[in-house]
């Protein structure tokens, strides 16, 4: 299946034709739902789900893991439900703490997925998100990075934007330097590559695998 066909499939779920356009684009245009897709294992827990546009990725694309979806956004969160994916639960919770993660979910079983989440986050936040996150075999981040450079400035003008609309209902712009996502994960085998595709931003894949957790891409 090609990746508008794809794209067309998922948009279709949703009922709002601005909604759809968007998420239309979204997959066309952003590779990280494939990357994830390549490398997701077992359980999904993706933290800062939104409207659900990855687990009806994945679901297209014939992936039947079980998917928890969280999000701070009731609305987001909302929509995502009412998609009705297979083996998909959605809800609200505090991704800053810990008790966000539902109960009796065991991380280390678990992909961990993490996308464009930890720059809503201050610095002590970001670090407890990702030791948690660290509990886990398999970790997936995708996120911009601040560095300085002219991508990076031109991510945050685009999120700045984002929440001045307020599609965002985020209290603060933070983008994690590389350094705190790597020193987060010891031990753990990573693959760390650009993401941005034929967009200006400033996106980076990090995976994180436990090197004994015989968890691969076969």
């Amino acid at each position: 299946m090609s990746v508008r066909e794809v794209a067309r499939r998922v948009a279709a779920l949703y009922p709002m034709r601005s909604l759809r356009m968007y998420v239309r684009w979204k997959i066309a245009s952003d590779a990280v739902y494939d990357a994830v897709y390549q490398r997701a294992r077992g359980p999904i827990l993706d933290l800062g789900c939104g409207a659900g546009v990855l687990a009806a990725y994945l679901r297209a694309r014939g992936c039947d893991a079980p998917i928890t979806g969280i999000d701070h956004d009731a609305r987001k969160i909302e929509v995502a439900q009412r998609l009705n994916l297979r083996n998909a639960i959605f809800q609200v919770g505090n991704i800053g703490r810990a008790s966000a993660r539902p109960d009796g979910l065991k991380p280390v079983l678990h992909t961990v997925v993490m996308l464009d989440l930890l720059h809503y986050f201050d610095d002590d936040a970001q670090r407890s998100l990702l030791a948690h996150a660290a509990d886990s075999n398999l970790v997936i981040i995708r996120d911009a990075i601040r560095d300085g450079t002219w991508r990076y400035r031109a991510t945050y003008a685009q999120e700045a934007f984002a929440r001045g609309v307020r599609w965002l209902k985020a209290e603060r712009l933070n983008f994690p330097r590389r350094e705190t996502i790597v020193e987060a994960f010891p031990g753990f085998e990573s693959e760390i590559v650009p993401l941005w595709g034929r967009t200006p931003f400033n996106n980076y894949l990090f995976v994180f695998r436990r090197a004994s957790s015989g968890m691969t891409n076969e």
